[in-house]
């Protein structure tokens, strides 16, 4: 990106280095590590101002950028939107966990996010004389699916909750939401979705299966950092 030495933000300080206009954004920036130090060539680190990592490198002779964002729709919206409208990333793919909430979903399986159902009030700011739906790039949903099934990788592409709330006091609230037909729950697509919308970027969320709202498997910390690497397969093979 170009005069990118001279641009900085409260949450990101690049310092100099560059930011690609493709990012995966993993919730856990010990993940964004993971990516850098397994899969790009030459990782360079451009951010660590709250402890959010963030790498630039190579992936298959292309520019690409891999940064934390932390956990809810507030923090994604921060970084974001600073990514987009102050660094000028194009493509923003969210990389993350979620908890199934249909029997035929398993552990480890892969989501693709078409659409979000959501229970933020995230886009009121918008003052839109009704309600938005919020969707994937489809351009990045097509080829995310294309490259999961030239690797013969089983996904699921569907509707997901993004959820201000992770421990909800309304004990009927995932049936109510599974009945409607939604994959799985997670808690950063709405704001995501939202800022790439708004300012004519591309955003996608692809995630692992890390718990079962249903049956309550789980994985542990340690499997989400660094074994979730076919959903990093797919996202990187989108630059």
């Amino acid at each position: 990106m170009k005069n990118n030495e001279v641009k900085e933000t409260p949450h990101i300080k690049p310092n100099g280095a560059e930011i690609a206009e493709t990012i995966l954004l993993p919730g856990d920036p010990l993940r964004a590590k993971f990516i850098a130090e397994n899969f790009l060539e030459n990782p360079v680190l451009f951010n660590e101002v709250r402890g959010m990592l963030g790498y630039t490198g190579e992936y298959k002779g292309k520019k690409v950028s891999v940064m934390g964002t932390g956990m809810g729709s507030p923090s994604m919206a921060i970084y974001s939107w600073e990514l987009i409208n102050i660094f000028g990333v194009k493509n923003l793919i969210r990389i993350g966990s979620c908890g199934a909430m249909q029997t035929d979903i398993k552990l480890y399986d892969i989501i693709l996010a078409m659409g979000a159902a959501t229970n933020s009030n995230f886009a009121h700011q918008y003052n839109l004389p009704g309600q938005f739906p919020i969707t994937a790039s489809f351009d990045l949903l097509e080829k995310a699916k294309k490259v999961a099934d030239e690797k013969n990788y089983k996904v699921h592409v569907g509707n997901v909750l993004c959820s201000d709330v992770f421990y909800n006091a309304d004990e009927t609230a995932t049936k109510k939401w599974a009945e409607m037909g939604i994959l799985a729950e997670e808690m950063e697509t709405t704001s995501l979705y939202l800022n790439a919308a708004s300012a004519g970027a591309k955003a996608l969320t692809i995630l692992t299966v890390s718990d079962h709202m249903i049956t309550h498997e789980q994985t542990t910390q340690e499997e989400r950092q660094t074994s979730f690497t076919k959903m990093m397969e797919i996202a990187l093979d989108l630059v």
